[in-house]
């Protein structure tokens, strides 16, 4: 979900880094290996707490289900099925990953920059997936729901702190507008574009409890 993507991100701007220490949390200054870092230290963020794990991953796997169940309802051939189930678990875990606490603290720790939270929403080239996979989602709704998203980012980082929240909201409710009126999208995916923008521009971007 979130942390691996940040994980995906560290290792595109630094090849030579290894996988295994992209991870580590090291700000609780755990050694690589330890019993303490789990599967969800990677998945959400370090530190996670059971509630955390629980609404994220019971929000991963509703949505999945019922994202897939719309795919099957509409006809869709198995590999678009098998894309949006994919997909679909990224995206609602996601939503729900960046607004916890723990991710916060971890995808806002000092050292954190503008471009690395660019750089998070620019690795999110989905929407390009779905052009590829699912019959009717045109490579034109890809660029615009894509274009959207960092158009948006940008204005978000850009905006001083005390303006940011607002502005993200501003910014997201702006793109839905691109998103589902402009460009038309296959019914069984339309919760697609609103969710990224959620994922990306309400959860991911505002540091909230890392900034307090």
């Amino acid at each position: 979900m979130a942390a691996i993507e940040g994980c995906l991100l560290q290792w595109l701007v630094d090849p030579e880094l290894p996988l295994a220490d992209l991870a580590a949390p090291h700000h609780r200054g755990l050694r690589r290996g330890s019993p303490l870092m789990t599967m969800t230290d990677r998945l959400i963020a370090p530190g996670a707490t059971r509630g955390e794990v629980l609404v994220s991953f019971g929000t991963a796997f509703a949505g999945a289900a019922l994202s897939v169940a719309l795919a099957v309802g509409a006809g869709l051939p198995a590999l678009a099925v098998g894309v949006i189930a994919v997909v679909a678990f990224d995206l609602y875990g996601g939503a729900v990953v960046n607004a916890t606490r723990s991710a916060k603290l971890w995808f806002h720790r000092p050292g954190r920059t503008a471009g690395h939270h660019l750089g998070f929403v620019a690795v999110h080239v989905q929407p390009f997936i779905l052009a590829w996979a699912v019959p009717g989602f045109g490579w034109t709704a890809a660029a615009v729901v894509y274009g959207s998203a960092l158009t948006a980012a940008l204005a978000v980082t850009a905006t001083p702190p005390p303006l940011r929240r607002p502005v993200a909201f501003a910014a997201t409710a702006l793109a839905l507008i691109w998103t589902t009126s402009l460009v038309s999208v296959p019914h069984a995916v339309a919760w697609f574009a609103p969710l990224l923008l959620i994922k990306l521009l309400l959860a991911h971007l505002l540091p909230e409890e890392a900034a307090r």
